[in-house]
C-alpha cells in the first residue's frame, strides 16, 4: 500500500492533476509492483500566500513535492528505481525538471496495526482494522 500527497501552486497544479497522478502512479506499478486498481493520490493546490518555497537558481512554477508513504520492506534499488523513474517521467511528460521536484518517501513499520473509518450507504460508520503483516 502507497499514499502519495502531491503539493504545488495551484496555477500550475489545476490544469495538470489528472496526467500528474497517472504519471505518479505508472511509477509506483511499474517499479514497486503495485496493482492498477490501488491508487491512493492527494493533490494540495495551494496559493502564493500558502506556500513558501526555498528560493533556487532555476526553478520555476512547476515546482512540486511529493511524499510516498508506503509500508517498510522494499529495498533500496526499488525505491531508488521508483524515484528514478519519478524524476524522468516528470520531466519527460509533463515538463517538470529535476530542479521542480522533491520527493520523500515515508515508511511504516510493518507491525503497525492500520484503521480505516468509512460511512456506509446507511450513514453507519464502519471500521475496517488490519494488521499490517495480514
Amino acid at each position: 500500500m502507497s499514499q502519495i500527497k502531491i503539493d504545488g501552486w495551484r496555477s500550475h497544479l489545476d490544469p495538470i492533476e489528472s496526467q500528474l497522478s497517472d504519471v505518479i502512479y505508472s511509477c509506483v506499478v511499474d517499479a514497486l509492483q503495485y496493482p492498477p486498481h490501488k491508487r491512493a493520490h492527494r493533490l494540495f493546490p495551494l496559493e502564493r500566500s500558502d506556500f513558501y518555497d526555498p528560493p533556487e537558481p532555476g526553478r520555476t512554477d512547476r515546482y512540486l513535492i511529493i511524499e510516498v508513504s508506503m509500508f517498510e520492506g522494499q529495498t533500496v534499488e526499488t525505491k531508488q528505481q521508483s524515484i528514478g523513474l519519478l524524476f524522468d517521467r516528470l520531466d519527460k511528460e509533463l515538463g517538470v525538471s529535476n530542479l521542480d521536484l522533491e520527493i520523500t518517501t515515508f515508511e511504516t513499520p510493518k507491525h503497525t496495526a492500520v484503521s480505516m473509518f468509512m460511512r456506509d450507504s446507511n450513514n453507519n460508520v464502519q471500521t475496517s482494522y488490519k494488521n499490517a503483516e495480514d
